[in-house]
């Protein structure tokens, strides 16, 4: 009777040979059949072939071109993206097979070994900008640059960002201020890249020098502003990598309509997904790491943070105060032709002679232009193009409160006629004067 042995079934017969073992003594110890025992000694020790198995169909086997075209289109989009797209279509499988799939497609690019530092709860901060470029369903003609104003805590991973057009001082004083809002509190120090708005430069000793008004706004909110190493960008590593993570994760393949509404879906982003996942280095969902780290900050100051940037505006010809190239309106019963604008991180206040006269929300933007309602006695003429003077209408004369009758010319044709002597068909008694 044949039968079949494994491999090391076979190891064993011919060692047993090898040993000096007869058949007879083979067939014993193994519990085989001499004959047996023989066929595989006369054979020899074959390596067992094994046919290519057959494809098994897969889960995401429906989804591979959708992958792979979206994949096409923006070849940096995140592998958790695509995952959430294409549950949306009906997918029902796990995150592993889509990760595998993406890697197959586009593989990851191999990188060098770094250090990681981590921060205690409530220790620090870290602050960045990053550029994008984008075209707004508004302005299809035209590419806006737009810089992505970031803060993360660094034990949690908590993710603040807004979306701003520029990276001037204003600008970072009011994006500290919403972020401190929002987390809830103040860590003790922030670390900052060596950005003009925040650092000014550094001595022959090596001391960094800030800029004042960051340290105004450290010392009213108590935290402690820091540089980063010159040439040393990753020891800030924990706001420069979330920066890659926003725009494929978030930013590519997306449209906006203006500013307000990519800033309005990054928020939305940052709530359902950016600062509820599980963060690939701490191996924790950010937002449970939040509720620990947020009962350690700093609270927050009694009173808001109200320093002013001072400043001399001359009023153009429609009564409009330029600044940082928006225009916003000023009572038009004034008669100087200065005013002095304070600028706080979210208001612009504007002075006439030691008297407030007028406070508008800062304008995000260029070319935009506020009146405040009752500014304007006169409503200006409709074909007026902006920036142009817009005088009111001239009031008829007479006296206070007297009526004036509406006059044809051929009235005032008389009444010259008659002073010069020449005949008139015009009855000037008839004419009723003021």
């Amino acid at each position: 009777m044949s039968e079949v042995l494994k491999l090391e079934g076979l190891f064993v017969i011919h060692q047993l040979k090898e040993q000096g073992e007869s058949i007879s003594a083979i067939a014993r110890r193994t519990g085989l059949d001499r004959k047996t025992v023989r066929k595989y000694l006369n054979r020899g020790i074959e390596t067992p072939s094994y046919g290519p198995r057959a494809p098994r169909a897969r889960v995401i086997d429906p989804y591979r071109d959708y992958i792979r075209e979206r994949l096409a289109q923006c070849p940096r989009l995140s592998a958790m993206r695509l995952l959430r797209e294409i549950r949306e279509c009906g997918y029902g499988g796990g995150r592993t097979a889509v990760t595998d799939y993406v890697a197959e497609v586009r593989p990851r690019e191999a990188s060098g070994f770094e250090h990681r530092f981590e921060t205690p709860p409530g220790k620090q901060a870290q602050v960045d900008f990053a550029q994008f470029k984008v075209v707004f369903t508004e302005q299809p003609d035209r590419v806006q640059v737009v810089w992505l104003f970031s803060m993360v805590l660094g034990f949690c991973r908590y993710l603040f960002g807004r979306f701003v057009l520029r990276q001037n001082l204003e600008t970072v004083v009011r994006c500290h201020l919403e972020a401190f809002a929002e987390i809830g509190g103040v860590p003790q120090e922030v670390l900052y890249d060596r950005m003009k708005t925040a650092v000014l430069g550094e001595d022959e000793e090596g001391e960094v020098h800030y800029h004042p008004t960051l340290l105004d706004v450290a010392a009213h909110y108590g935290f402690r502003a820091r540089a980063c190493a010159a040439y040393r960008a990753k020891t800030k590593g924990k706001v420069e990598r979330p920066f890659r993570y926003v725009r494929e994760d978030f930013f590519l393949g997306t449209e906006f309509a203006n500013l307000a509404e990519l800033n309005a879906q990054f928020e939305r982003w940052r709530a359902t997904v950016a600062n509820r996942r599980e963060h690939g280095t701490t191996r924790r969902r950010i937002g449970e790491a939040f509720a620990e780290e947020r009962a350690l900050l700093q609270a927050l100051p009694a009173h808001p943070y109200t320093t002013v940037l001072r400043m001399e505006r001359r009023l153009s010809r429609d009564g409009m105060v330029s600044v940082e190239g928006n225009e916003y309106s000023v009572p038009d019963t004034l008669t100087r032709r200065v005013v002095e604008v304070h600028r706080l991180a979210e208001e612009l206040h504007l002075y006439d002679a030691g008297q407030r006269v007028a406070v508008h929300p800062l304008l995000e933007g260029r070319g935009l232009r506020r009146v405040i309602e009752g500014h304007r006695r006169w409503p200006p003429p409709g074909n007026t193009p902006p920036g142009r003077s817009k005088l009111p209408a001239l009031a008829p004369l007479g006296l206070p409160g007297e009526r004036v009758a509406e006059r044809s010319l051929a009235v005032y044709e008389a009444r010259g006629k008659a002073l010069s002597g020449a005949p008139s068909g015009t009855d000037e008694c008839s004419v009723r004067c003021p």
